[in-house]
């Protein structure tokens, strides 16, 4: 048998280190055993996927040092490797598990579930599918659907029993069917849902291995169970331990930058990055910190992963990007680094028209522009001191500017500036006043380069990153304050719901 492992990103935002994190696991031990690493582009969310999002994935995990054999940019003998290009082989499936009995139409309407939960939790229980779509006769189903009335096809799960998951590091995994839902398999737009797209492309592109986050053993069941509907065998499962942040606490981009773009940015090297990652979960047999990716392949062993989640430290990620650029970079290769990382024509070019007609002289150029090549700005203590603001005032501004900013997926002047300048009015401040807070948040000083033209320059990563480091800076919003501007925001943005 040839080993086949997959990595399966959504298209939806900026690629996450969790995202490398399990793809360097797949790529290691398709690599140990002489088998092939595969990359699949999950894009089957037409409203949030984006080719922009697929490209900063793929150049991220090129960058990091990592290479597959098939894909949606080298192809391969098992594509398309775009869920959304295949689109007429999930209905076909979906139509079989229809004809075999092990599927259903539902016909439910969006209120009428809305409904059914709000009723279920009002009696206590936990919301979930209730099988109304069972009560329909299959004659009575085709015909509904023959007259082109909107529904999805579900799947029939056991309503009694347990469905018992063998799982490669953690053992016997038992999850009683009454906990497990009647999954929706085709919507409505007749796309696939993940269940559906997985099992069926894990089966036809040959899968023999799942390495996939432990956030997914709750839906081994559903995909057992299409495995046993369709009658394949199933690839065996490991599932990582999820990254931490020092609380331990689920690693989340509010509390630790996640976008491997991020760490690019930032001036780490692609090594160290991937070696830090290496050490989550798992550790050389001589218990070295320091490894190559070529010396990881060469010791590596799944069964070695340890289930506890591993807690992504970057104050321990400093110490060991510190180590490489000591360790393994002479004075021509750090050189090198440098100007590949900051000092090249295609980076400094955005930042040329933002300072070319505000200087004298070159050496001009560093106080004026030298945050769009810094880390966080530091922070002295009055920097936030305003005429017609206080410190509850930039607190507020800064906060409901990072929430805005997360939801924000077009990364352009324009769009920042009317998402900005429609939050100052719905707050209630002058955008005058609204961005000064922001400048010192983003460039360390009330003095530069236009805000949002400097916010494109420096990239959604750096932008988020400081104004947490801002945040921090001032404190903070207290958690009841936090969530009560939580609300005020959802109900603030309500109409653009829709929008990422």
């Amino acid at each position: 048998m040839t080993v086949r492992t997959r990595i399966a990103p959504s298209p939806t935002g900026d690629p996450h280190v969790g995202t490398a994190y399990v793809a360097l696991f797949n790529y290691c031990f398709a690599r140990k055993h002489g088998g092939h690493f595969i990359l699949r582009i999950e894009d089957t969310d037409r409203a949030r996927s984006t080719r922009a999002s697929e490209l900063m994935i793929l150049e991220a995990l090129r960058w990091l040092g990592l290479q597959w054999d098939e894909g949606p940019d080298v192809g391969g003998p098992r594509g398309p490797y775009r869920q959304s290009e295949r689109g007429d082989i999930y209905r076909d499936y979906a139509q079989q598990l229809l004809a075999q009995g092990d599927a259903f139409r539902c016909f439910a309407t969006a209120d009428e579930l809305d409904a059914m939960r709000r009723a279920q939790i009002a009696r206590g229980e936990t919301p979930r599918y209730d099988g109304r779509g069972l009560l329909l006769s299959a004659a009575e189903a085709e015909a509904r659907a023959a007259r082109g009335e909107p529904h999805v096809i579900r799947m029939k799960v056991p309503a009694e029993g347990v469905c018992r998951i063998s799982d490669r590091l953690r053992g016997e995994i038992e999850i009683p069917w009454a906990q497990v839902d009647m999954q929706v398999l085709l919507k409505a737009d007749g796309m696939p849902t993940y269940h559906l797209a997985n099992v069926v492309d894990d089966h036809l592109m040959g899968i023999t291995h799942v390495i996939r986050g432990e956030e997914w053993i709750s839906s081994a069941p559903k995909h057992q169970l299409l495995y046993r509907y369709f009658g394949w065998a199933m690839p065996e499962l490991c599932h990582l331990p999820l990254l931490r942040n020092p609380d331990h606490s689920k690693l989340s981009k509010r509390k630790n930058p996640t976008s491997i773009n991020y760490y690019r940015d930032m001036g780490y090297l692609p090594e160290a990055l991937l070696n830090y990652l290496g050490r989550m979960g798992w550790s050389m047999p001589d218990e070295r910190e320091k490894f190559s990716l070529a010396e990881m392949l060469a010791a590596f062993d799944l069964d070695r992963v340890r289930p506890g989640g591993p807690v992504f430290d970057v104050e321990k990620l400093d110490w060991l990007n510190g180590r490489w650029i000591r360790e393994d970079l002479d004075e021509r290769a750090f050189a090198d680094r440098v100007a590949a990382w900051a000092f090249n024509r295609e980076r400094l070019a955005p930042a040329i028209p933002l300072i070319k007609d505000r200087i004298e002289k070159f050496t001009d150029i560093v106080p004026l522009a030298g945050f769009l090549l810094a880390g966080m700005p530091a922070l002295a203590d009055g920097a936030f001191a305003h005429k017609h603001l206080d410190r509850d005032d930039c607190v507020r501004i800064l906060q409901f500017t990072s929430w805005r900013l997360d939801a924000l997926a077009d990364w352009r002047r324009d769009p920042l500036f009317a998402a900005l300048s429609e939050l100052a009015v719905a707050l209630g401040y002058k955008l005058r006043d609204f961005t000064a807070p922001l400048y010192v948040a983003i460039a360390g000083t009330p003095a530069a380069p236009p805000l949002f033209d400097a916010m494109v320059v420096l990239g959604p990563d750096l932008v988020r990153a400081r104004l947490r480091h801002a945040l921090a800076h001032l404190g903070g919003a207290s958690k009841k304050q936090a969530k009560q501007w939580q609300k005020e925001l959802a109900e603030l943005t309500a109409p653009e719901a829709g929008e990422e």
